[in-house]
């Protein structure tokens, strides 16, 4: 998927991706509606630096769920 150009399906994508990987429980809580084009490089370097990494701490899984939540509509 080329994630260079910003896209509606490119959010829902990565913001799948992230929910995915870091194996989120409450995932009602970030539905990929509830994020928008606006954002779109904030989401992609979160998302490049979820992919990039194997396990997170609880902190920074807690920093990178805060910082989803700030990326809402």
């Amino acid at each position: 998927m080329n994630l260079s150009n910003p896209s509606r399906e490119n959010v829902i994508f990565m913001i799948e991706q992230i929910k995915e990987k870091l194996r989120m429980v409450n995932v009602d809580a970030m539905k990929s509606e509830h994020f928008n084009d606006e954002n779109y490089e904030d989401i992609l370097y979160l998302y490049e630096m979820v992919m990039k990494r194997n396990t997170f701490s609880p902190s920074e899984m807690q920093a990178i769920v805060s910082e989803l939540g700030a990326l809402r509509k």
